[in-house]
């Protein structure tokens, strides 16, 4: 069975993805999360670019939010996820194409040293407003400073034009418009779409889960066969 890299979204941690990597673990598979919030999106693809070499076989990559922005410019993925993700083409950004919802714009507060951070009330609402409670505190209370730019840096290479992909449009997404999830989607070969907010990996972990289980029942397992598709 091959692994699974899970890369988070701005603001959030590898501990997020908790119960997901708790989950496939116990049933044999290999997860490996990178820490991101390295300055910039270079450094940050740098860091996940890092851990896919780090792998025997080509893993599974999953990219939530920002994520996507992330495991769009790295090499040797058997198979890519972008979980209501940025899917950029060349010369985009996530912010140049009108990323943050109007609600996670009001969630975002400067600070003094130039980075920014999300307003705990309002973060509740816009990434966890269909979580329980109990999880949406948790979810909160991992929640850090993010630096500026990372938003709108512009991949160097484009992993999705050349490995198989699929995209998880979240449908009650209050903090990336479903709308712009649909058209990102169309670049990608497998389209699905739950009926979640942003981050059903807090709220609805086997959703997660049981995607790349199913995936990796069918993911190529050597060094070279993930690059299957032209575009």
């Amino acid at each position: 069975m091959t692994a699974v890299v899970l890369v988070h979204g701005l603001y959030h941690r590898p501990e997020h993805f908790a119960v997901v990597t708790e989950r496939l673990r116990a049933a044999g598979t290999e997860v490996v999360v990178p820490e991101l919030h390295r300055g910039s999106l270079p450094a940050d693809t740098a860091a996940v670019q890092v851990a896919i070499d780090s792998l025997q076989e080509p893993p599974i990559v999953l990219g939530h939010s920002y994520g996507g922005s992330v495991i769009t410019g790295v090499r040797g993925a058997g198979h890519l996820v972008y979980l209501a993700a940025f899917v950029l083409d060349v010369g985009e950004s996530a912010a140049g194409l009108g990323g943050a919802s109007p609600q996670l714009q009001e969630a975002i507060n400067p600070e003094p040293d130039g980075s920014t951070s999300l307003h705990p009330d309002r973060a509740v609402d816009t990434l966890y407003g269909d979580c329980p409670e109990p999880l949406t505190a948790w979810a909160v209370g991992l929640l850090r400073a993010q630096a500026p730019g990372c938003g709108r840096g512009v991949p160097e290479h484009h992993s999705w034009k050349r490995t198989p992909s699929t995209y998880v449009v979240c449908a009650q997404d209050r903090a990336i418009d479903p709308g712009l999830q649909r058209k990102l989607a169309s670049r990608c070969i497998d389209v699905r779409e739950w009926q979640t907010g942003h981050s059903p990996f807090v709220g609805q972990p086997e959703l997660v889960v049981e995607l790349l289980q199913e995936l990796l029942a069918t993911t190529p397992r050597r060094r070279g066969e993930g690059v299957t598709t032209t575009r």
